[in-house]
């Protein structure tokens, strides 16, 4: 029989970070586990973010804002950056009304008692002239995964509203390292060690737990025994279900979407943004698939550029190619 891991134990925990260990993995376990643990960490998370916004003045998103130093799409990116904590089911609408020559961060947003802000800090625009006045609506929602802003323009949405694309999961950053340790006369038993790192919106320690319940709760279903459906004659509802579902098509998963995100909607400066266009580099997929030196041979690209680059990638859970 193989034998059971030790529990997980907290090494260091400072702020939104922490390292946890697994001790005591059958050799070869180590990856099995961790891969699993990372990857739902990152897919399947809830967490609550700005959905859409509509601006006052600006009919769409190529639009600029007499007053507002930021044009309509840099503030959209700012925006995507704040995150709160929800109560409750939701959706929940929030607002920013603000006039005079200042700066506008997260703290200055208008919420329900339902809505925390977790990034109170977190800039979002300035007003360079004390006439000039910044008013919006936004609407706040929960989800799982990553969700494209153009999957809610093609429901039916308000005119004058605008979809943003929805990074939902709290987590910024989850790596892992498997080492050999030993157990009894073996040295080939595995030791894993995550580096965990939370927008605040959950702690670390939760968001481990949460992780290693939602692969508990999905082998235990595995685990309740086989349904026979080789001898069984397809029923109407399977054929329904397989004609709803548009035949052997499948849903786009968690990291096939992250992929396609367009390089524009990552924290990167306006330099090094115009340096990947030039390259015709335009989404996730095609950066990762860079290596750094053929990054480093893109005009206009220097080393502030690549360590961008990096830490955007590494966000996302994705590193450029080795």
């Amino acid at each position: 029989m193989i034998p059971l891991p030790g529990q997980p134990k907290i090494v260091e925990e400072q702020g939104n970070r922490a390292i946890f260990e697994i001790e005591g993995l059958w050799p070869g376990y180590g990856h099995t586990i961790a891969n699993a643990i990372r990857r739902v960490l990152l897919s399947s998370l809830e967490g609550a973010v700005i959905t859409s916004v509509k601006i006052e003045g600006a009919p769409h998103e190529f639009t600029t804002l007499p007053g507002i130093l930021e044009d309509v799409i840099e503030l959209t990116l700012n925006l995507k950056q704040v995150r709160f904590r929800m109560h409750g089911a939701g959706p929940f609408t929030a607002s920013i009304s603000q006039k005079g020559d200042r700066e506008i961060r997260a703290g200055d947003i208008r919420v329900p008692s339902q809505l925390e802000i977790v990034n109170p800090d977190q800039y979002i625009a300035a007003i360079t002239d004390r006439k000039a006045s910044l008013t919006m609506e936004l609407v706040v929602e929960r989800g799982v995964g990553y969700q494209p802003g153009e999957a809610r323009r093609r429901e039916k949405v308000e005119i004058g509203t605008i979809a943003l694309d929805a990074a939902f999961s709290p987590i910024q950053l989850v790596n892992f390292e498997v080492e050999n340790m030993r157990v009894g006369d073996r040295t080939d038993y595995n030791r894993i060690r995550f580096h965990i790192e939370t927008d605040g919106s959950i702690s670390p320690r939760d968001a481990f737990s949460a992780a290693a319940k939602i692969l508990q709760d999905q082998f235990t279903a595995l685990a309740g025994g086989l349904v026979d459906e080789a001898t069984k004659p397809e029923s109407d509802d399977s054929a329904e279900r397989d004609a709803t579902a548009g035949g052997d098509g499948e849903e786009e998963s968690f990291e096939e979407q992250v992929l396609k995100k367009k390089v524009e909607d990552l924290e990167l400066s306006t330099r090094t943004l115009n340096a990947l266009a030039n390259a015709a580099i335009k989404n996730v997929g095609a950066l990762a698939r860079k290596t750094e030196k053929k990054l480093r041979g893109v005009e206009g690209l220097g080393d502030k550029g690549i360590i961008e680059i990096k830490k955007a990638l590494g966000n996302l859970g994705l590193t450029l190619k080795q």
